[in-house]
């Protein structure tokens, strides 16, 4: 990784002759090698953009998401992109290094943002400082034909659903999987989260304050460890990572896994389940299914160690039109974060649809200031609360989020 040699703050991002290079830093949501890599989507959208704006060049860089822990070092070291797409802006913001939203999106983009992403962006001070990107929303994927051919007439709504289909899954043999219960450093605090909710927990409390080692989240991963020691999941949850889930599933080897519409075109691309051998219901809580589903929205920021504001708001109105947006969300099976071009979307896309009608109750992740810190400890450690040692686990991470505020 070598952002200084294009970072804003190298000095070799800046004007000349009436030109501007700006850097774009993004996640990478392709698969490694393939097609499909958002370098291939930003380096398209850029050399558009260029023959619009050709005084205006965007350079651009991504980074996977199982890599994504390099981006923090880039910043404490700070070699500064002009634009992130990936990381929410709070403790950027609170460190002073962000532009204002408004400096840096126009009014009529900004007021086009979902409104229950857009609340997220703030910093401590009530200002805006990102701005949700793309988004999409969970819910529980079941194996129609593992779930006949162990008897189970219908998909699961409660905890002891789950428990007692997976058994059933398990038991038919062949290396079938009842549940898959990816907690490894890909995305485990999604998959924990789902599981928080059902028993009324969560990051935080009604206060906005971290409760991490709540009553109900150890009560939570207690069942879930009884889950893994009954071998009703993959073994080894912790250190399993979400699209090895995903991939299992795709295959036909998986009874249940929670899952995103990014996980379609994996079903499609293996040819194994066909849209008759699979259903997508609500995510089961402890006593009945969740009313609201969980919201996932990656955003963009924008450092103002370059001060090229004007270039940035020229290039993020680009990328947020509707013909964009959805260009994105299509290529990556997501779902868009502006209300026109979801409308648009849903017009387009029933199975988009069925998702985003979930999308304005959702429930989102926390935007206290140091919840980027908090994440990514969370990813490398969450997972092994699904264990014996639950309240240790949670415990830790209590102390670790509250002391490092």
């Amino acid at each position: 990784m070598a952002l200084s040699a294009c970072s804003s703050s190298s000095g070799s991002s800046g004007s000349s002759g009436g030109s501007t290079t700006i850097n774009l830093l993004a996640a990478d949501y392709g698969t490694a090698g393939t097609s499909n890599s958002t370098q291939t989507y930003w380096q398209t959208l850029a050399d558009a953009f260029h023959k619009a704006h050709p005084d205006i060049t965007v350079h651009v860089q991504t980074i996977a998401w199982t890599n994504w822990a390099q981006v923090a070092t880039m910043i404490q070291d700070k070699q500064y992109p002009d634009i992130l797409e990936g990381d929410a802006p709070q403790q950027f913001a609170a460190d002073g290094l962000l532009y204002p939203l408004t400096d840096v999106m126009s009014s009529s983009t900004i007021s086009n943002l979902i409104p229950v992403f857009a609340k997220q962006e703030d910093g401590t001070d009530g200002v805006a400082y990102g701005a949700p990107f793309t988004t999409s929303a969970r819910g529980l994927f079941y194996n129609k034909k593992l779930f006949a051919a162990a008897k189970i007439a219908t998909p699961p709504q409660t905890w002891t659903d789950i428990q007692n289909d997976a058994a059933k899954i398990k038991a038919l043999g062949g290396g079938n999987i009842g549940y898959g219960l990816p907690l490894g450093p890909e995305e485990a605090q999604g998959e924990s989260y789902l599981w928080m909710l059902g028993n009324g927990g969560g990051y935080v409390d009604s206060s906005g304050k971290y409760d991490i080692n709540s009553a109900a989240n150890i009560q939570t991963f207690q069942f879930m460890n009884q889950l893994v020691k009954a071998g009703d999941t993959e073994p080894g949850p912790a250190s399993t990572n979400r699209q090895q889930m995903w991939d299992a599933f795709s295959a036909g080897q998986v009874g249940m896994v929670g899952g995103s519409g990014a996980l379609l075109p994996d079903i499609v691309k293996t040819g194994k389940l066909t849209t008759a051998d699979y259903g997508v219901v609500p995510m089961p809580g402890k006593t009945a299914p969740l009313t609201q589903t969980l919201g996932v929205h990656d955003d963009v920021v924008a450092f103002k160690q370059g001060g090229h504001a004007a270039q940035i708001k020229e290039f993020l109105d680009y990328v947020y039109s509707d013909a964009n947006q959805i260009s994105f969300d299509k290529e990556y099976d997501l779902l868009p974060a502006t209300t026109s071009a979801s409308a648009t979307l849903s017009g387009q896309d029933p199975v988009a649809a069925g998702f985003l009608k979930n999308v304005p109750n959702s429930v989102v992740y926390p935007s206290n200031t140091n919840w980027n810190t908090v994440l990514a400890k969370l990813k490398q450690t969450l997972g092994t609360a699904a264990s014996d040692n639950a309240a240790s686990v949670l415990n830790g991470l209590q102390n670790f989020a509250t002391s490092n505020q």
